[in-house]
């Protein structure tokens, strides 16, 4: 299998216990795009490319679509497994994807293609589906006019180094792509409640330039999160919080 990126493949392994608490979900808003942009219902066969630990596939489930995972961390693939008993997931990377030629209907990426953002990784991904199939693209993003969420950005930007992120749109650059149609796009407004602890300092923490420091950073990381928290009216001493989040969604599809 292809080797994924240094901060994936170290900072994954070691955040996959933690990725459940600390990324939200996804709006109600994403069971139609699935339905409608995407195109998934009973009968069709969908892809979650870079699974993750699964924190997408209920909603690719409820399509009743027939839904199976590829994800190259072993961490992560197992916690998959292991909240999502039955799951067909495989071990595969965006460029080397273990199915067959023309044989599904949808491939999705849910926080994931800015990893692999590549014409040989889109070539390939072509490759499994079918004609008139449909590749979706899905992240949550930050909402940054909170204030303290853009102080919080702050604190992950020291530590980015080269990892590949949404916020430089360098995942844009394969697009328009041999093969697809132009991407469609739309955003909806999300948000993530729960205890600072798991929804603000998990969500750091789950990060995987973050998650690949040495423990000692990743507590001074972790203490600074804290600090940002304790001085913020609107977070301090709270029991729960609402982490503003925009999903943005696209998709594009397979021509003949």
């Amino acid at each position: 299998m292809p080797p994924i990126h240094r901060s994936a493949a170290a900072g994954y392994s070691v955040a996959a216990q933690c990725y459940g608490k600390g990324r939200p979900d996804y709006p109600a808003d994403v069971d139609l795009w699935l339905r409608n942009d995407v195109a998934l219902r009973a009968g069709k066969i969908a892809v979650d490319l870079g699974a993750g630990t699964g924190k997408f596939l209920p909603y690719l489930r409820r399509t009743g679509a027939s839904v199976l995972a590829v994800e190259p961390v072993a961490a992560m693939r197992a916690k998959l497994v292991e909240d999502n008993p039955g799951i067909d997931a495989r071990a595969g990377v965006a460029e080397q994807i273990p199915l067959a030629d023309a044989s599904v209907d949808a491939v999705v990426c849910a926080q994931s293609f800015h990893w692999f953002a590549t014409s040989a990784a889109l070539a390939e991904i072509r490759r499994v589906l079918r004609v008139g199939g449909i590749l979706g693209l899905i992240w949550n993003i930050r909402d940054e006019r909170a204030a303290w969420v853009a102080d919080l950005t702050s604190i992950f930007a020291a530590h980015e180094t080269d990892a590949p992120r949404f916020h430089t749109q360098a995942w844009r650059r394969p697009f328009p792509a041999p093969g697809y149609s132009a991407l469609q796009e739309c955003r909806f407004p999300h948000g993530h409640s729960g205890a600072p602890e798991d929804v603000i300092v998990g969500r750091v923490l789950s990060t995987s330039f973050i998650a690949a420091l040495p423990a000692a950073e990743r507590d001074q990381v972790a203490s600074k999160v804290r600090d940002l928290i304790a001085r913020t009216p609107d977070l301090a001493g709270r029991p729960e919080v609402t982490f503003p989040y925009v999903t943005a969604a696209f998709s594009c599809r397979k021509l003949a």
